[in-house]
């Protein structure tokens, strides 16, 4: 039977996604179900946004468990939610800001991070420093294209991103690049090969294809998250949530 590993897109904006590409990578004995947010930001490009985006994130990773999922993958490089969806599932939650830092880390000395705006550097920065990988962040450089207008205008944003990545390579001497977007889903190879052009092998990661990845090889290895470290909440009313019972839990 295959495994289900759940993507949560943690957005209420329809069409984005296709997860046609994810489900091609991950193969026949991986079904991938997806789920958007019901209720929360049309995107997330601040702590605000990420964090307006977490009740709905844990009710639908709770909702996925109970589905059938092995895993969840929160489809957003800011991570949002994640620890606390964390707490409230047995189930590995991946995020890949965190898995992809950590896969960069493994490739290389210094990695630097592509992101959306300019005003998403200190964020950014702040979340290698919480997954105490700040030390190993070359630099944050931004292509200042907002996350709504990626998916038309996929050339500017390639051009964008090949020229930002040289710059880091040049001047921070980044040997790793992560696409610190999953709105930039499908342009690392073309991004790699400009850096390859200009004489750079460097490795580009793709945070969500790679953390699907990794999702899967931790349901195979029998692996979840430790309840000494995500340790499940105890029981109280939630007041303002009219999607939780009285006891703060989503009905069952």
């Amino acid at each position: 039977m295959p495994i289900d590993i759940h993507l949560l897109t943690p957005i209420t904006t329809r069409g984005l996604r296709d997860t046609a590409p994810f489900q091609a990578l991950l193969g026949d004995d991986i079904h991938l179900s997806h789920s958007l947010l019901d209720r929360g930001p049309a995107s997330i490009e601040s702590e605000f946004d990420a964090a307006m985006a977490v009740p709905d994130i844990v009710a639908k990773a709770i909702s996925a468990e109970r589905a059938g999922a092995a895993a969840i993958v929160i489809d957003c490089m800011s991570d949002p939610g994640l620890r606390a969806a964390r707490e409230m599932v047995g189930i590995p939650v991946l995020g890949p800001a965190e898995t992809a830092m950590h896969v960069a880390a493994m490739l290389g000395h210094r990695f630097s991070l592509l992101t959306v705006m300019d005003r998403g550097r200190p964020g950014k920065e702040n979340m290698a420093r919480l997954n105490g990988l700040d030390h190993r962040l070359a630099g944050v450089e931004a292509i200042n294209i907002p996350v709504l207008s990626i998916e038309g205008a996929r050339d500017e944003v390639t051009a964008a991103l090949v020229a930002a990545a040289r710059r880091t390579v040049e001047r921070d001497r980044a040997d790793t690049i992560i696409l610190c977007c999953t709105g930039f889903s499908g342009l690392g190879v073309a991004v790699e090969a400009g850096l390859r052009d200009a004489g750079y092998p460097v490795p580009v990661i793709e945070p969500v294809p790679t953390t699907l990845l990794m999702a899967a090889a931790l349901v195979r290895a029998g692996l979840a998250h430790s309840k000494r470290a995500y340790p499940t909440p105890p029981l109280k009313p939630m007041i303002g949530y009219d999607f939780l019972d009285a006891s703060g839990r989503l009905p069952a």
